[in-house]
């Protein structure tokens, strides 16, 4: 999987005064890239406020709200405020790219002997993964609603994956399948 730059961030958390405890009177917004999920502190330019959920350019080229990119946001800095909306951003994220999240089901592969990609998605244990492995064989999945047809008893895939790069972002894991 190729990392393309961000080119749209939407705000989570927007900090006029900066960190609290940091004395550098700087605004600062915490935010999400759009394509990679990438956790970005953002330098807005002067003068401008930004709205939480608001969707800002971080491209190549003039900025029109942001300054410049400060860089990664560590996990750890996420503000309460940032991790609910995050929350809802996931959500749209994961309904928009239905189509890919649904692909990740068709393709995910064995990690090792002992442990299956799928087995990382909160709620799925092997039961789940050997059933969606062997009706994948038949027919690849169309969506989530053609996965839960299919599949008696499986937890919501779409909330599964939802929860599953909620964790990512917010905690240090071993295996990542949706967050670089």
């Amino acid at each position: 999987m190729k990392m393309n730059k961000e080119e749209y961030a939407i705000i989570l958390e927007y900090l006029p005064n900066g960190y609290p405890l940091e004395g550098k009177m700087m605004p600062i917004a915490q935010a999400i890239g759009k394509e990679n999920l990438t956790l970005l502190e953002l330098v807005p330019r002067r003068g401008i406020a930004l709205e939480i959920g608001e969707q800002v350019y971080i491209g190549e080229g003039k900025r029109p709200k942001i300054y410049y990119i400060l860089g990664r946001l560590h996990r750890e800095k996420l503000t309460e405020a940032a991790k609910n909306q995050l929350q809802e951003f996931i959500e749209e994220i994961v309904k928009n790219r239905e189509k890919e999240f649904v692909d990740f089901f068709n393709k995910a592969e064995a990690i090792n002997k002992r442990i299956h990609q799928i087995e990382f998605l909160p709620g799925f244990g092997k039961k789940h993964m050997q059933e969606i492995i062997k009706q994948r064989k038949e027919k690849e999945f169309e969506s989530f609603e053609d996965m839960k047809k299919r599949i008696q008893n499986l937890p919501d895939p779409e909330k599964a994956i939802e929860k599953r790069i909620l964790k990512e972002l917010i905690t240090i894991e071993r295996h990542n399948l949706f967050v670089p």
